[in-house]
């Protein structure tokens, strides 16, 4: 197979061109900040919104307020989290309409999660702006809510849905609100230690807290389904009467004031109870819905878990696109030994480490571009294709936190032991991206159910001009992935109609591994089709060159673990299978000299990479205090 042209003849031209032969770093070239530009506007200005989205956030984390403070304690740094929630809500216009905008939350989500601290900052402000707030704002209850308390701050919002004994089967959650015919009111109540509210962030921290509570609707003794009530938990003082909270330990990197919080009997006034179509309680106290299925009316009412999966997939992707652009600059500064005792070359020089640096950073774009789409469908979603979009922000959601957890550790083991000091920030991205895998519907649970509901739609069709079949074509390598989607999809079916009858679980365990597979590569063909339509979004050529290749490194990573399949099923030939390390080792020979100007393109403040003790040279006692150190006494 060919490469593309430009693999062979030209002198690279990176932002830190490195010199192939003495590993010597080259003075940067303008053009590339060109290029780093276009880069920047395709990631971040796809809807042509890129100073209302993600401008005022990206200043905003750039302040001295968000830099790392040595010397904190846990409680302290979850305090932290908090005056900085402020911070957020200060910058805001209207925080009911950062609630009701995909786009400005998920922004909010990609560039809070970056700061030190960020996992505190970013989950509460999930909860409070979406779980929360938007959760008050969907419901069309009958007479509008004075929403002030919690749009000032003055009261903060969480948000009660997973217990003890009730985590992913949260439908069978067992807090109950009891319909209090004497009063008209509610009576919510704790039955036992097992239906204690999971994780929720409910104390005394931050400020006075309300909440919005699943439970349970039970009306002269029948259970008409789970339903969302607005509980005040908190005063300055501590817990409400009827309310008891137990906090947690608090986690380092991600500190929030999480607590186990039960109810004993709390009276709550009729206004408490949410209400919608999906269930409108009547004055002679009979429940009106438009949906029979207990089922549906939770989901409907928790629905704001979706654009809570566009949250935790965007926090993600910001700690990846942060971790690499630190791990890259880190690599062009260091240098080690290369290959004559008289000669230090950056480390980036060597294939060993900037190919892996390289891989992710194609990942982290295709991240970036997938998300843009699915924000910008469920932003125009509808009822017809609602449940086609929420299947597919599940499994993206699933993809893109996974693939987070391998590139933020990555970055970090790339800059050794800098990376596990708390003030260059890297050690803390792995462990905050580990609460998004678990928030919002755990991983794997939410791709099986996912996967399953996939198998009744047929899988991605091929493009209709492909283009030549090179392994360097794009559009090609995005075709051989619809190819490898169709095959998982038949084996799925196939076990499926030869699995053992009368026994649907076992039926379902044989089909479940291709079913889980087919759903992986149906989300990469997304992917795939985001970057495409990114290309042809731009005229620059230098740019368009680069991100072809990018794309093109990207998808042959991708397919590499399927060759055999492609291979067995003649979409790909002999050749083309021992062809596969060589295209990939040349697309990395390309792309290592613009590697710079790749993570350039992720448009982090230069505040935020000039505050990092790890991209300064040298060291002296006068670096301590950047790091965080004390001196020893002498």
């Amino acid at each position: 197979m060919a490469l593309l042209a430009f693999h062979s003849g030209e002198r690279p031209t990176g932002a830190q061109r490195a010199d192939h032969v003495s590993g010597q770093t080259a003075r940067p070239d303008p053009a590339d900040a060109v290029t780093a530009r276009e880069l920047a506007r395709l990631l971040f200005d796809q809807d042509g919104e890129r100073e209302r989205v993600h401008a005022p956030w990206r200043s905003l984390i750039a302040q001295g307020a968000f830099r790392h403070q040595p010397g904190l304690g846990p409680e302290q740094r979850a305090a932290q989290s908090y005056a900085r929630l402020r911070l957020v809500n200060d910058t805001l216009d209207d925080p009911e309409a950062l609630a009701t905008d995909p786009a400005l939350l998920t922004g909010l989500h990609e560039w809070a999660a970056i700061v030190d601290g960020g996992g505190g900052l970013t989950t509460v402000a999930s909860i409070h702006y979406n779980l929360f707030l938007g959760s008050l704002l969907d419901h069309d209850d009958n007479a509008p809510r004075d929403l002030a308390e919690f749009t000032s701050l003055r009261r903060i919002g969480t948000f009660l849905c997973t217990e003890v004994d009730h985590g992913n089967d949260a439908p069978a959650l067992e807090t109950t609100a009891r319909l209090d015919p004497e009063t008209g009111g509610f009576v919510l109540h704790t039955p036992h230690p097992g239906a204690a509210k999971f994780m929720p962030n409910t104390s005394t921290l931050g400020g006075p807290k309300s909440a919005v509570v699943a439970a349970r609707l039970l009306i002269d003794g029948r259970d008409e389904g789970v339903f969302l009530f607005l509980t005040p938990l908190t005063d300055h003082d501590g817990p409400l009467p009827h309310i008891s909270i137990t906090p947690l330990p608090l986690r380092p990197n991600a500190p929030v004031d999480h607590c186990l919080t039960s109810f004993d009997h709390l009276p709550l006034p009729r206004r408490a109870l949410l209400q919608g179509a999906h269930g409108r309680l009547n004055p002679d106290n009979t429940l009106t819905s438009v949906l029979g299925n207990r089922r549906k009316r939770f989901l409907t009412s928790i629905a704001r878990v979706t654009a809570g999966k566009l949250c935790m997939s965007a926090a993600a992707i910001g700690a990846s696109r942060a971790a690499l652009a630190i791990a890259v600059r880190y690599g062009e500064q260091r240098h080690v030994s290369g290959s004559r005792p008289d000669r230090r070359v950056p480390v980036n020089t060597h294939r060993t480490h900037h190919s892996r640096l390289l891989e992710s950073v194609a990942t982290a774009y295709a991240m970036t571009v997938l998300h843009r789409s699915l924000t910008a469908a469920w932003s125009r979603h509808t009822a017809d294709d609602r449940d086609d979009v929420e299947r597919l922000i599940a499994l993206t959601k699933a993809w893109i936190t996974w693939q987070a957890r391998s590139i933020t550790l990555e970055a970090r083991e790339r800059c050794g032991a800098q990376g596990l000091l708390p003030a260059n920030l890297l050690a803390g991205f792995p462990e905050y991206v580990e609460g998004t895998i678990t928030a919002e519907g755990d991983n794997l649970l939410v791709s099986t159910k996912a996967a399953a509901e996939l198998l009744h739609h047929p899988p991605t069709a091929p493009l209709a001009d492909p283009g030549p079949p090179h392994l360097t074509n794009p559009r090609h390598l995005r075709d051989l992935l619809a190819h490898t989607e169709h095959a998982f999809h038949t084996q799925a079916g196939s076990a499926l109609r030869n699995g053992p009858s009368r026994d649907p679980q076992a039926r379902w365990n044989t089909a479940s591994t291709p079913a889980l597979h087919r759903a992986r590569t149906h989300t990469l063909v997304r992917a795939a089709d985001a970057l495409l339509a990114t290309l042809a979004r731009t005229g620059h050529e230098p740019t368009q060159r680069l991100l072809t290749e990018l794309t093109t490194l990207f998808l042959l990573t991708q397919l590499a673990p399927h060759t055999g399949t492609l291979l067995a099923d003649n979409h790909i030939t002999a050749e083309d299978v021992h062809q596969f390390p060589a295209t990939v080792d040349a697309l990395t020979h390309s792309l290592r000299p613009h590697l710079t100007t790749l993570t350039d393109g992720f448009d982090l403040p230069p505040l935020y990479l000039d505050s990092l003790p790890l991209l300064h040279s040298g060291g002296s006692r006068a670096e301590d205090h950047r790091y965080g150190l004390r001196p020893t006494p002498q």
